[in-house]
């Protein structure tokens, strides 16, 4: 069976095609214009013959009266001339002037013409013969020659008027055309937008998610072959960089792996030196019968062997890569458990105050908001050069409480990454230190990836990145305020889904 070939337009197929829709109405315009111009012309130049013919009828009538005055000869040849010349001319034109009279009214002016010359030349001329006066042949060459120049005067009249007509027409057509062409563009671009430019907005938004740091896959309805194309490539794209994203933040796992491990050495060390001890006594009083005492010191074997243990546990939960899961949490134990990790890195100078209620509870993936603990947590420590304090707090606030009262005052410095909005119950998570503080001018790329102020070889630049990633998995929001000189303070939002009540 022959596999059915799926055809996909293209947006280039689509604008060539627009392209090709408006081409001929634009060719047809073009040639609507162009004819209409070399009609103009035409009518422009007969214009110009009836002009002519006008004149000269004036001037056939001019050198009349300047021969009746003056009885020169000259003014009689140039009367009869001028009289031949018109008529010439509508005879030649007969045609174009039957267009603007009728053919009868041309034809009485062209009988008019030829009486007006043979009744100039009886008047020149006496001997011709002729049985009438020269007071009425005065009389009938001034009725003939008004009658020529009247009717001149119609033809050019009617021509103006026709002229004007036709102007208006072209003009009314022409700007129909023009609306029409426009219509057809609006309409043209309104199809090509819907059919190209709007998914490629789409494409546009969602670039913009995926600017905020949301890998989200990417579903345009689109048919166009290079749309397929780049949405398949983006969302393969995106699966790349969410499988990077996820070997960065086990990499970064690992890295602060090896900053607890002196940690948990330092944490290990006691409860094993009590468990040495406790065998030591045992075996020297191993014949002697106190067994309450025996007791005892199996008691506190055992105890501290689960301290020990529970201490491993941990560590290998924080280290091991799990799929994210949230779960209730109690918030002071996960801080407490925290900061053992990271005890033997505390100097001594700097202290640790915890205040967190103990009946707070968190829904949270536990290895993931550990790490954003522990990051935040020792940060804080590295930034205190001598004596200072890193203090970690928490607080319960409900939705109510968040409407009727102002926001803390740190929520006015998220330069980063806009106003926090989480409208359900909340734990906010202050972690603070009285160190050195972070300049105004860094503080907004402090969550960019690979953004330090650490000296090189000090730093990758992925801990306060990765901790905005995992906040935003929990569909909560981070904040950070600093002066240079007072310290910095991180101020963590989570959302407490309904049903999440105290411990």
């Amino acid at each position: 069976m022959l596999k059915k070939i799926r055809y996909r337009p293209s947006i280039r197929q689509k604008i060539t095609f627009g392209y090709y829709a408006i081409v001929p109405i634009i060719i047809a315009l073009s040639v609507f214009s162009f004819v209409e111009l070399r009609f103009f012309e035409k009518k422009l130049l007969f214009g110009k013959t009836i002009a002519e013919f006008f004149n000269t009828t004036l001037e056939v009538r001019r050198f009349e009266k300047n021969f009746f005055l003056y009885k020169q000869e000259s003014d009689y040849r140039e009367s009869i001339s001028y009289a031949s010349e018109a008529q010439k001319s509508l005879e030649d034109n007969m045609a174009e002037f039957n267009t603007l009279v009728s053919p009868m009214q041309t034809a009485m002016l062209v009988r008019n013409l030829k009486e007006y010359k043979q009744l100039m030349r009886q008047y020149a001329n006496p001997e011709i013969g002729t049985s009438l006066s020269k007071e009425v042949l005065d009389g009938m060459i001034r009725k003939t020659g008004k009658e020529i120049v009247n009717a001149a005067e119609d033809i050019a009249r009617t021509e103006r008027k026709r002229l004007q007509v036709q102007l208006y027409n072209s003009q009314i057509l022409l700007l129909i055309s023009i609306i029409s062409l426009s219509l057809l563009g609006i309409v043209v671009g309104h199809v090509l937008s819907r059919m190209v430019i709007r998914p490629l907005k789409r494409l546009e938004e969602s670039m913009e998610i995926i600017a905020d740091g949301r890998f989200e896959i990417i579903h345009i309805d689109s048919k166009d072959r290079e749309i397929v194309s780049l949405t398949n490539a983006f969302n393969k794209m995106l699966k790349e960089l969410e499988l990077r994203q996820r070997h960065l933040i086990q990499t970064e796992k690992l890295a602060s792996l090896g900053t607890l491990l002196s940690g948990v050495a330092h944490e290990l060390n006691n409860p094993l030196s009590n468990i040495s001890s406790s065998c030591q006594i045992l075996a020297e009083e191993i014949t002697e019968n106190d067994m309450e005492y025996k007791k005892e010191l199996l008691s506190q074997i055992d105890e501290q062997t689960d301290r020990a243990r529970n201490i491993v546990r941990s560590l290998l939960e924080f280290s091991r890569d799990k799929d994210f899961k949230k779960e209730t949490l109690p918030l002071k134990n996960l801080i407490e458990e925290t900061i053992r990790f990271i005890k033997g890195q505390v100097p001594t100078k700097v202290e640790i105050e915890v205040s967190v209620p103990d009946d707070i509870v968190i829904f949270a993936d536990k290895q993931r908001i550990q790490q954003v603990f522990l990051n935040l947590i020792k940060n804080a420590i590295e930034a205190i050069s001598g004596e200072g304090i890193v203090y970690v707090r928490a607080l319960r606030r409900s939705a109510i409480e968040k409407a009727e009262e102002e926001e803390p005052e740190i929520y006015n410095y998220l330069k980063y990454h806009g106003k926090c909005t989480v409208e359900e119950d909340t734990v906010d998570i202050e972690i603070s230190d009285t160190g050195s503080g972070i300049d105004a001018d860094i503080l907004t790329k402090v969550f960019d990836p690979f953004f330090t102020t650490k000296d090189v070889g000090k730093g990758s630049g992925l801990g306060l990145s990765i901790v905005h990633e995992i906040i935003l998995e929990h569909d909560g929001c981070i904040a950070v305020d600093s002066r240079v000189g007072s310290g910095t303070t991180f101020l963590i939002r989570l959302p407490i889904p309904r049903g999440t009540g105290k411990r």
